[in-house]
C-alpha cells in the first residue's frame, strides 16, 4: 500500500467521477483506476461499486476511505510539523464559516496572515453541520460556528464573539418610528429568513417558539446579502445579526430595530479537531485569535 493509492481513493470519493478524480490528481484515468484496483487486491475487498460509471463505494470501501483520510491527514500533519521546525509556520489553512459569521472572518485572518505571511488561507461558507462533518472527515482545519446552541463533537473550541439580532425594515414603513420591537411582534410580520438547513434559522425559530409565535417566512434564502436586500421591499422585513450591520452598515432607506423580550445572544467561536498531535496551523490560529466585543467592530447601525 502506498500513499498515492489513498490520495486517488480520496479524490474519487470527493469527485464521484473517475475522469474528474484523475484530473484532480494530474494523472490519467487508467492510472487512477489501476491504483485503486491494486489497493483492492492488496486488501482483498471490493472498494468501488463496479459499473460503467462511478456508483459509489462499497461498505468495505467506506471503511477503507475513513482510514485513508486519517492516514492522509497524519501525513499532511507530519509534513507541516517538519516544515514548521525547518522553515517556520507555512502551508495552507482551510477555514469554514457559517454565513452569518463571514463578515467577522477578516478580523481573525488578517492578523494571522500578518504574523505568518507564508501561510495561505481558503475560506468557505458552510452550514454548521457541514463544518462539523468536514472537520470529522479531515476536509477542514478550522471552523467558525455556533458553540452553545447545538452540540459539537470531538472538537476544541474558543469563543470569539456574541451574535445578537436585529429586525431590518423599511424606514418609511409602519415601524419607522419605533426604537425596538419584540419577538412576538416580529412574528406577525412577513419575514425574509435564512433557510432551515442553517443553524441561525433554527435559533430564530426557537426564540419565536419561546414566545409562542410561529414566524411568517415569506421569503427564505441561503444568502446573508439577500436578507439585507429584501428588507428594502415594501411589506417585508428581515432578521439579521447586529454584527452583519456593524460591518456593512444599514442599507439605504432601511432601519435596524433591536429585537427584545427576550434580548438574545448566541456564542460564535473557532473550533478545530480534538486530535493529538494538533495540526500546527490550526493550533496557531486558535492560539492567537482573541475574542472581540461590539466595541471592536468598525461601525454600528445608524439611528434613524
Amino acid at each position: 500500500m502506498i500513499i498515492r493509492q489513498l490520495v486517488y481513493l480520496d479524490a474519487l470519493a470527493r469527485e464521484r467521477h473517475f475522469r474528474r478524480a484523475a484530473e484532480a490528481c494530474n494523472v490519467s484515468q487508467p492510472t487512477l483506476s489501476a491504483a485503486i484496483s491494486q489497493l483492492e487486491d492488496e486488501l482483498g475487498v471490493l472498494i468501488v461499486e463496479r459499473g460503467r460509471r462511478f456508483q459509489g463505494l462499497t461498505k468495505e470501501g467506506e471503511a477503507v476511505l475513513a482510514h485513508a483520510r486519517r492516514i492522509l491527514a497524519e501525513a499532511d500533519l507530519m509534513r507541516d510539523s517538519i516544515a514548521e521546525l525547518k522553515e517556520g509556520v507555512s502551508g495552507k489553512v482551510r477555514l469554514g464559516a457559517i454565513p452569518t459569521a463571514l463578515p467577522m472572518v477578516a478580523h481573525l485572518t488578517a492578523p494571522f496572515l500578518a504574523r505568518y505571511p507564508a501561510v495561505s488561507l481558503t475560506v468557505l461558507s458552510l452550514t454548521s453541520d457541514e463544518i462539523q462533518e468536514r472537520i470529522d472527515n479531515f476536509e477542514l482545519d478550522v471552523g467558525l460556528t455556533y458553540l452553545d446552541n447545538e452540540p459539537l463533537d470531538r472538537v476544541i473550541s474558543k469563543p470569539i464573539y456574541q451574535e445578537s439580532y436585529m429586525l431590518l425594515t423599511r424606514e418609511d414603513g409602519p415601524l419607522g418610528a419605533r426604537d425596538t420591537i419584540t419577538w412576538a411582534e416580529a412574528g406577525e410580520l412577513n419575514l425574509c429568513l435564512l433557510t432551515g438547513d442553517m443553524q441561525n434559522r433554527r435559533i430564530i425559530d426557537g426564540i419565536f417558539r419561546s414566545v409562542g409565535v410561529q414566524p411568517r417566512a415569506t421569503i427564505e434564502t441561503n444568502s446573508i446579502f439577500n436578507l439585507c436586500s429584501h428588507a428594502g421591499i415594501e411589506g417585508v422585513s428581515s432578521i439579521v445579526s447586529l454584527q452583519l450591520l456593524e460591518f456593512f452598515g444599514v442599507p439605504l432607506n432601511t432601519k435596524a430595530l433591536p429585537l427584545v423580550e427576550p434580548m438574545t445572544q448566541r456564542t460564535i467561536g473557532l473550533i478545530m479537531a480534538d486530535r493529538q498531535p494538533f495540526a500546527p496551523l490550526a493550533r496557531n490560529l486558535l492560539m492567537m485569535s482573541r475574542p472581540f466585543s461590539d466595541a471592536a467592530l468598525p461601525r454600528r447601525p445608524a439611528t434613524r
